[in-house]
């Protein structure tokens, strides 16, 4: 009997030192996509790859091929290596193969239907009447030190006057030493989210930021991955995306039965899907189905792309409910094929460029952002009330101090020596750097403002041209929390060196509410403005290092104005102005205006305007701070009247003005976006000149192309002349899609847009306005261009074409060259 056992087991030893276990993958020679389940022969025996193009063979005869087929793909010859390395196969595209295209069998594609078709049974947030449950979430930017060479490279460069230095490159060796003892970035938030049938709502109970008293607010409301598998469209990196099980999902993808496997004693469909075009950078994935309910019992999703991205949630079965409720997602993030620079959460994981399209040995292609989030307390179906449910997120005062005992209870099955460490470092790195003031100034510049102790300067008042003012040189500011957070105090002053004239303005303001952020103000001002210019008082104040349009306007008019106004949030996701304002206007230019045989060459108007800026799809979150719109959606819709009041002192004309504008915009997981601005307006009874519409031109009336070269507006129509036409009524419409930025080489990168515009509109009693010829815009107006814009540093070009009925008799009269910039803060 011992002899048997010692010669079997020789058998067994001989056999095994004749054969070698090599590892391997199979991916898209061009997108590096990996080919799942395809075809690997070996000697006679076909294996098949996994989801995730991999396999593994043992090797006996290394001279023997290895043949990979795949539908779609040229067979594909490999050898394996003695040494036993892994393997990695580039297939080529057949493109003879006019079959390549996928098809979904009639199996799967009953069970696909069954999914969607039971999708109200299986939602947790369609079949049950309520729950609520706690979720800890965890966000960290790490890497694995394993995976990290530790070796001193050296670099060599060329000298300024010749000759070539050496240099020592220790980056990643530093880099292995950093991720060995700590992750590099790490952030955690334990949530109460509750749902009923009359909303949901997110209350945040503990949140904690690695090097911040107090956390960003904007990334509590952040939504890398959606939460529910059953949303459509299913988000990625606050993209939307065709969700697999949907109707229309089932147009774009194939599936494929690979087993049936059992998850909590209930037998389940694993079943692969992808794009039917293989080489799409959509979604692809394994869904484990129940065969009794056909809910989603466990799924994984990957993305293929400039980054690649893995998202896996596991559910728990709950018998007495008969539903498979979140249990736990895992996100991560790596770098993919980008061949520029790749920045996530403002630059706190970046991914250097690879021109080579894989992954690399630089110390940051290494780096990867993980989300893991785990199910705690779960209730069922038990009645609460949600309040303000407007408000999608609250964030209470008492959620930023929370102690070390109420993060173990949610993190007492979790081993990670480095999470410590990361928090001792980051926080006294923290303060070293003073990373949370910079963070303050750079919201503060975002707005355009610089803090300098209690106030805050106005960069926006600091220099200016326009063609009547030339340079305008300023100083304004605010007074800012530290003096006050009740009450603010903001004034300016400006001198312009072509006209001669000072001009200066005064805003004292007091807080009503902090929570809906709800101010009374005062204001006086005597200043000169833009005639005919459609100003929206809700729209942002955003900072802008210079504003292209006024630089060769010379139509202004001087208005001192008095004005006692509010401002709110009270309306749910609505900033709401209601404001009294007594302007006495005096033409800068030669302008009359007749009115029942009585000539006007200054006037005062009296008005009570109402605006409203309604967000409908935006979400919106309770900060200690006040209410912020996190997640801006569209469209957004602003309307705005103004109506002149009779019989208030001094008042010369009676009419009503309503405006609309709204503004839908659409972005792709590639990158690309399409916009959508349309605007109206209209003025009924009697008005001059400087309150109609002149609908942004932004065209300087010179006979040469290259005369009229400016800088080009954001959404002013390029062909329009200055003054050419007014109306007291128009509609405009904008549109544009911008394409992913090309890498043209030595730093040249434009980002193209081709672009619409077209207006129409008209003007009653035209001959009541003397002094400046116009025309009316009642047979329309339409150009369009391309935009190659930040070619280099932020600066581009723009080419626009006017045509239609008011284009005009010269060819080249109708084209207009501009330059743009784009200034990219980095915040």
């Amino acid at each position: 009997m011992q002899k048997l056992f010692i010669s079997l087991l020789l058998l067994v030893s001989l056999f095994s030192f004749g054969q070698t276990k090599i590892k391997g993958q199979v991916i898209d020679f061009d997108t590096t996509i990996p080919l799942a389940f395809a075809d690997v022969l070996y000697q006679g025996k076909i294996h098949k790859t996994d989801w995730e193009g991999k396999f593994e063979l043992a090797i006996t005869e290394f001279e023997k091929p290895i043949i990979i087929k795949h539908k779609g793909y040229y067979d594909k010859f490999a050898y394996a290596k003695k040494d036993g390395s892994f393997l990695l196969i580039k297939a080529t595209t057949n493109i003879n193969d006019t079959k390549s295209i996928l098809y979904t069998d009639n199996k799967v594609n009953k069970i696909v239907k069954q999914v969607i078709d039971n999708r109200e049974k299986n939602n947790p947030e369609e079949a049950l009447k309520s729950f609520e449950y706690k979720n800890y979430e965890y966000l960290y930017v790490t890497a694995n030190p394993d995976s990290i060479s530790s070796k001193i490279d050296t670099i060599q460069k060329r000298k300024l006057f010749g000759g070539i230095k050496t240099k020592l490159d220790s980056s990643n060796y530093k880099f292995k030493k950093l991720v060995s003892k700590q992750h590099i970035y790490q952030t955690e938030k334990v949530n109460q989210i509750q749902f009923n049938k009359k909303g949901n709502k997110e209350t945040i109970l503990g949140t904690r930021m690695a090097g911040f008293e107090k956390p960003i607010y904007e990334y509590l409301g952040l939504k890398l991955v959606s939460y529910s598998v059953y949303e459509n469209p299913f988000e990625i990196l606050e993209n939307p995306l065709q969700n697999p099980i949907s109707n229309y999902g089932r147009l774009l993808y194939n599936y494929n039965i690979i087993d049936t496997v059992s998850i909590e004693g209930r037998k389940t469909y694993r079943i692969y899907f992808q794009p039917k075009k293989l080489r799409a950078n959509r979604l692809r994935g394994l869904l484990y189905i129940d065969a009794e309910s056909f809910a989603v019992a466990k799924a994984y999703y990957r993305i293929y792309g400039v980054v690649n991205i893995n998202a896996t949630y596991t559910f728990d079965y709950l018998p007495e409910h008969t539903i498979w409720f979140p249990k736990k997602r895992v996100f991560k993030v790596r770098k993919g094929t980008n061949t520029e620079d790749l920045k996530l959460l403002g630059g706190t994981i970046k991914f250097n460029a690879s021109a080579e399209q894989k992954i690399g040995n630089n110390a940051s292609d290494h780096t990867e952002l993980i989300i893991e989030s785990k199910v705690h307390d779960v209730s069922i179906n038990k009645d609460f009330v949600i309040d303000n449910r407007f408000v999608k997120i609250d964030i209470p005062e008492t959620s930023l101090n929370k102690k070390e005992s109420f993060w173990k209870t949610y993190t007492k099955d979790t081993i990670d020596k480095r999470k410590l460490n990361t928090y001792v470092s980051i926080d006294s790195l923290s303060v070293a750097e003073k990373i949370e003031s910079r963070l303050i100034l750079g919201r503060k510049i975002i707005n355009g403002y610089i803090p300098i102790s209690y106030f805050d300067l106005d960069l926006r008042s600091l220099i200016k041209y326009n063609g009547y003012e030339g340079f305008r040189l300023g100083l304004g500011f605010v007074t800012n929390e530290k003096l006050s957070e009740n009450y603010k105090i903001g004034a300016y002053g400006a001198y312009g060196f072509k006209d001669g004239e000072f001009k200066y303005g005064i805003t004292p303001s007091y807080l009503l509410n902090k929570k809906t952020e709800t101010w009374i103000s005062g204001s006086y001002s005597d200043d000169v403005h833009e005639i005919a210019e459609t100003y929206f008082v809700t729209d942002p104040k955003r900072f802008k290092i210079y504003d292209p349009r006024p630089i060769n306007i010379t139509t202004f008019y001087n208005s001192r104005s008095s004005s006692v106004f509010l401002e709110s949030k009270i309306l749910p996701k609505t900033d709401a102005y209601f404001g009294l304002h007594h302007n006495q206007i005096q033409p800068l230019f030669d302008y009359t205006y007749l009115l029942e045989g009585e000539s006007f060459t200054k006037y005062t108007i009296t008005t009570a305007q109402l605006a409203l800026q309604w967000n409908p799809f935006s979400s919106f979150m309770q900060t200690p701070k006040g209410l912020l719109e996190y997640k801006k959606r569209h469209p957004k819709f602003s309307f705005q009247i103004s109506q002149s009041i009779p019989g208030a002192v001094d008042n010369d004309f009676t009419f009503t003005k309503v405006d609309f504008k709204t503004y839908y915009e659409l972005p792709y997981l590639s990158g690309q976006k399409s916009s959508v601005l349309f605007q109206a307006g209209i003025v009924v009874g009697d008005s001059p000149l400087t309150h109609l519409y002149s609908i942004a031109p932004n065209s300087i009336n010179r006979d040469a192309i290259l005369k009229r070269v400016t800088f080009a507006g954001k959404n002013s129509f390029e062909t329009m002349y200055y003054n050419e036409f007014f109306s007291d009524r128009f509609i405009s419409l904008h549109l544009k899609h911008t394409f992913n930025r090309i890498n043209l080489g030595y730093h040249i990168d434009p980002e193209f847009s081709i672009a619409t515009r077209f207006a129409i509109g008209a003007i009653d009693n035209p001959e009541n306005h003397i002094g400046l010829p116009f025309k009316s815009l009642e047979k329309g107006f339409i150009e369009s261009g391309i935009e190659a814009n930040k070619i280099f540093k932020g600066i581009g070009l723009t080419a626009y074409y006017r045509y239609g009925p008011n284009q005009l008799l010269r060819f080249d009269d109708n084209i207009s060259i501009k330059i743009s910039y784009h200034l990219d803060l980095g915040f």
